[in-house]
């Protein structure tokens, strides 16, 4: 694996590493304001982002190529109401699904052999992107109706974990 490639698989780790800490300190938040549903929604989400990294380290190490962790920048405490929350969400996976596109678009063409595992990443940043927006709409319908949020909420937490990853490679 060439150094350019290390280095751009290299930070996607660390935006799903930072992805899974900005999730899991979001879920604090949401758990601290009795948002059961949606503290859990968001831990389930930090699990994901964190397993999602953990796939692209075993592509690395499978690949005999370099993984190098950098660590995550103290994150906010407050993010809001429930709804900026999901904007911010929101933004987040944006700037993921940006990350994701720009790395397939360099793999497309330097390792056509990673375009697979960045491709599925890549659906599933789009299919987190919609199901975002679907929260963020109902939180909008909701406005400031607190049975609204609470039935938002209760939903939200209904989110079943994701599948047990598969082990690396090598153990």
């Amino acid at each position: 694996m060439n150094e350019e490639l290390q280095e751009l698989i290299n930070n996607l780790i660390q935006v799903e590493n930072y992805s899974s800490a900005l999730y899991l300190a979001m879920s604090a938040q949401m758990g601290r304001q009795n948002y059961t549903g949606m503290a859990t929604w968001l831990r389930l989400q930090s699990e994901e982002e964190r397993t999602h990294m953990l796939k692209l380290i075993d592509y690395m190490i499978d690949k005999d190529a370099t993984v190098q962790l950098t660590s995550v920048p103290t994150l906010p405490s407050d993010f809001g109401s429930p709804l900026e929350l999901f904007q911010k969400v929101l933004e987040h996976e944006k700037f993921v699904t940006n990350s994701y596109r720009q790395a397939f678009n360099y793999v497309n063409q330097a390792d056509p052999q990673a375009t697979v595992i960045i491709q599925d990443f890549l659906i599933e940043q789009i299919n987190e992107e919609a199901q975002t927006q679907t929260i963020i709409s109902r939180l909008t319908i909701a406005q400031n109706n607190p049975s609204a949020i609470l039935l938002v909420d209760q939903e939200l937490g209904k989110r079943q974990p994701a599948a047990t990853p598969a082990a690396p490679a090598g153990g």
